[in-house]
């Protein structure tokens, strides 16, 4: 037995000796390794790349922006069953192993001895942290051995959820999304804790093949990896027979779901997007910042709806394009007929459709993935043939005249009141003929107070192009430019009753280059005006005369005082109907001056700028008005800083009330419908009525439209601004004011309502037709005064010479 005992010692000794050099090699590997294996005293603090997400300023997504979807959690924020699902596939002894599974890495070890393949296995879920955060996933020796140090140092310093945390926020599992909170909204639509087992247990499986067993790509394959998952899970005791087998008798729910974009702005969400990469460069992708904007969801929605509705609405004025195009012959199956439309997105609201079947006085066209819409007559007899923006042709008389099987169109779903047989009173849903606006808009709201953006459109649909037309548009406002010029005017000494003649006129001005012979929109002309008159009726001829009547240099230096750079404007007098070339941006920065008192504000988007880990990175600091400060005072009792005051009180409280007589009795009587006292404003349109504007507000909110077309094109006859751009305003403000207090402007010492003659402007005695209340400066109310029934002037107080010829 000698041999035996001999052979013993042999053996222990080449174990002792195979210890120690393996312990000799791991001391020489730790040696030859720790210099270059990273810290990980930073692992707690650790920024994973979040992407820049852009909110409404209650919180409402408008936008993300980078390539990796992530929404990090906490342990605590992470169901147990998804924990234990992701145990069960990658890690069964994960809270009782050091950090690492020796007798995987044996078993790896043994089946690289026995076939010469490096086989995958051994690593640990504190293994692939240690991969993912700091290593490349190149297989080598030396990257396994790192990993295996920096694993048992991870967990040193980290508790296992801390591990776990940092696993299934950073983890990759397809399609862009990274950690488990991504993957369930990505292929899911849900929440982590809105998962059920069978969902859990799929995402579970993604982490050793997120390409070969994804639910999108490859469903046969991911069926087998969560089905092995729940079988795990039910080895493991987290999961019962009967939930197993009913979780593995699941189909497939996974689909592709994009963030849920909850408010529509995608040109706010473009804005924010360049400020943030102008501040912060490609970090703005990654870094995790939460902007949140100064946008009012419902807002936003409105403006939406009011500027689509517009250029629709003026779209069908003009008559029909006719089809995108014909398809001939006509596809057959509905596989075809999706493949025709497969490249054919969605433009605003309108859908691609195919027109399958035209009978009588109706037609039906297939809407994409087995749906259909019917056309009816009363939706579709608008389409008379477009010929030029101020001609269409014949009226239709059937269907045939207007479609034909093939045909690709567009439609868009209306609603509209029920058949006068109809017992449900209610507006039902029906399928309108429409076509893809050639016509451009524009709609912005801003909060006048601070000058805060609640609601921006930049068009009719930003995929369709890009271009905003509220910040980059350059146009002309038209007569909308008008009340910066009656403002100049009452400064320059004019009142609201002065009289301007409204009479034929010839200017020979070098700088327009030859002789300008203005007209009134309508052609004719009603002799001395008074200025509220004017404005109201918008009399184009009182504007150029007043204009001339107070200098151009003098209105320059006024109008200066709403943010326009003079230099940037004509210094000539066709200042007067507003041939400047200007954005809805800076209209809007003007026009809240006269809402909110005289005060000018800077319009801003961001409301206050969020880090993960850091919080609030940036706080906007607008200058707010302050009504109750001193003259000069810097900053208000709660520590904002204070709207410097440029125009006088008493100044915008005129404006004000003559503006409002363009709603009330004016060029924009169609806002009379909105049933409020409190709004004011000024239509605008341009020559040939290329650019059609409406700029109005009240007290606590100011809002322009613009409808024009990109190439300067006429919009056609008749479409002045109370007609084109109007309704986009409309049916913003009848949202938008819903709730807000009717509330008009306090009159300011220093005004004064006199009884003046209409005709003649000035102060009198007589309660007869003729006579009506203005308001004045104390110090403009004409002393001459009327008699009774008389209708006569006399000299009045010193006033600026009326340009009466």
């Amino acid at each position: 037995m000698k041999w035996l005992w001999k052979l013993f010692k042999f053996g222990l000794t080449l174990a002792v000796l195979g210890v120690l050099a393996g312990a000799i090699a791991v001391g020489a590997a730790y040696y030859y390794l720790e210099p270059g294996l990273p810290p990980i005293d930073n692992l707690r603090d650790v920024r994973l790349q979040v992407p820049l997400k852009v909110l409404s300023r209650d919180g409402q997504l408008i936008a993300e922006f980078g390539e990796k979807r992530r929404n990090p959690l906490d342990y605590e924020q992470i169901p147990q069953r998804m924990v234990q699902a992701f145990l069960s596939a990658e890690d069964a002894n994960f809270f009782d192993h050091p950090g690492v599974d020796y007798r995987g890495l044996l078993r790896a070890g043994v089946q690289l001895a026995l076939t010469g393949k490096k086989r995958q296995g051994g690593s640990t879920i504190t293994m692939q942290v240690a991969r993912n955060f700091y290593l490349s996933s190149q297989k080598t020796f030396t990257r396994k051995i790192s990993e295996i140090f920096l694993a048992l140092r991870i967990e040193n310093e980290l508790s296992k959820e801390e591990i776990l945390e940092l696993y299934l926020n950073k983890i990759y599992l397809g399609h862009r999304a990274y950690g488990v909170g991504a993957a369930a909204r990505v292929y899911y639509g849900k929440s982590v804790d809105e998962l059920d087992l069978a969902q859990t247990a799929m995402i579970a499986g993604l982490p050793k093949a997120p390409s070969s067993f994804n639910p999108l790509t490859n469903p046969p394959r991911a069926v087998e990896r969560r089905n092995y998952v729940l079988g795990r899970m039910r080895e493991l005791g987290y999961i019962s027979a009967s939930e197993h087998d009913d979780a593995v008798a699941q189909p497939i729910s996974a689909s592709r779901y994009a963030p849920e974009i909850e408010v529509e702005a995608p040109y706010v969400a473009e804005m924010v997007r360049s400020e943030m990469f102008e501040r912060f460069d490609e970090e703005a992708y990654t870094g995790g910042y939460t902007v949140y904007t100064t946008i009012d969801g419902r807002y936003q929605e409105a403006a939406n709806t009011g500027v689509r509705n517009a250029l629709d609405d003026y779209s069908e004025r003009h008559g029909y394009y006719g089809a995108e195009e014909r398809l001939e012959p006509l596809p057959q199956g509905n596989d075809a007929l999706d493949a025709a439309l497969a490249d054919r997105p969605t433009v605003g609201l309108l859908l691609p459709a195919i027109v399958t079947r035209v009978d009588e006085k109706s037609a039906v066209a297939y809407l994409g993935e087995g749906r259909e819409a019917e056309i009816g007559w009363d939706q579709m007899s608008w389409a008379r043939p477009f010929k030029t923006s101020d001609l269409v042709g014949a009226a239709p008389k059937k269907a045939a005249d207007i479609l034909q099987p093939g045909d690709v169109i567009r439609v868009r779903e209306v609603k509209v009141k029920p058949g006068k047989d109809s017992k449900d009173k209610q507006e039902v849903s029906a399928w309108r003929l429409a076509q893809v606006p050639r016509a451009a808009g524009a709609l912005l709201a801003l909060a006048p107070e601070d000058g805060a953006v609640r609601a921006l459109v930049g068009g009719y649909d930003f995929y369709q192009s890009k271009f905003n037309r509220v910040t980059q548009a350059y146009r002309q406002p038209g007569s909308g430019f008008k009340a910066f010029i009656y403002s100049a005017a009452l400064e320059n000494g004019f009142t609201p009753a002065s009289l301007i003649n409204d009479a034929p006129v010839v200017f020979d001005d070098p700088s327009l280059e030859g002789a300008w012979r203005p007209e009134n929109a309508s052609g004719k002309f009603f002799g001395p005006t008074r200025l509220r008159e004017a404005l109201t009726k918008s009399r184009n001829l009182v504007s150029i005369r007043l204009l001339r009547s107070m200098g151009v240099d003098n209105a320059l230096t006024h109008i200066a005082r709403f943010g326009f750079n003079p230099d940037e404007l004509p210094h000539n007098l066709s200042l007067a109907l507003g041939s400047a070339s200007v954005t809805p941006w800076q209209m809007a920065k003007g026009y809240a001056i006269l809402a909110n008192g005289g005060y000018r504000v800077e319009p801003y988007l961001i409301e206050r700028i969020e880090q993960d880990g850091e919080g609030v990175i940036f706080k906007a600091e607008p200058a707010t008005v302050c009504d109750s400060c001193a003259e000069g005072t810097e900053r208000d009792a709660e520590g904002r800083p204070v709207a410097p005051r440029v125009i006088d009180a008493r100044n915008r409280y005129l404006m004000y009330s003559m503006m409002q007589d363009v709603i009330r009795r004016g060029t924009a009587t169609a806002a009379r419908k909105l049933g409020r006292s409190d709004i004011a404003g000024k239509t605008g349109t341009t020559n040939d009525q290329r650019d059609a504007w409406f700029n109005g507000f009240n007290q606590h909110l100011i809002a322009n439209a613009w409808i024009g077309f990109d190439d300067n094109s006429k919009l056609g006859r008749g479409e002045y601004g109370g007609k084109a751009a109007l309704p986009a305003w409309m049916d913003f403000m009848r949202v938008a004011l819903d709730g807000m207090p009717e509330e008009e402007p306090q009159m300011p010492a220093g005004i004064v309502t006199v009884r003046i003659d209409a005709r003649t402007g000035v102060p009198t005695s007589s309660s007869g037709s003729n006579s009506m209340y203005e308001i004045f400066r104390a110090e403009n109310v004409p002393t001459a005064t009327a008699g009774s029934g008389s209708g006569g002037s006399s000299a009045a107080t010193p006033a600026p010479a009326l340009d009466l010829f």
